[in-house]
């Protein structure tokens, strides 16, 4: 009966250390791939998120000064205009 445990023991340990390994080589390559990605998405010319939302900003508050300036020569061009 010892033999049987021994053995029992034997390939229980083999089985956690296979587990062992295999765990190992699937981080292993979740590293590789994600730096594969990483290398392929910095070829492409993509902006990062911050990147993106600065230009939206300056572009919003452009759009805000070109209102401001058309009201403004609106309402100097309409001062200025002679009376009938």
């Amino acid at each position: 009966m010892q033999t049987r445990n021994k053995m029992m023991d034997d390939l229980s340990q083999l089985m956690t250390n296979a587990m062992g390994v295999a765990q190992g080589a699937r981080e292993e390559a979740e590293t590789a791939m994600k730096s594969l990605i990483d290398r392929w998405l910095a070829d492409r010319d993509f902006v990062t998120r911050e990147e993106f939302d600065a230009v939206r900003a300056m572009a919003q508050k452009a759009r805000e000064e070109n209102a401001a300036l058309a009201a403004r020569i609106a309402a100097l061009e309409g001062a200025s205009k002679p009376e009938d």
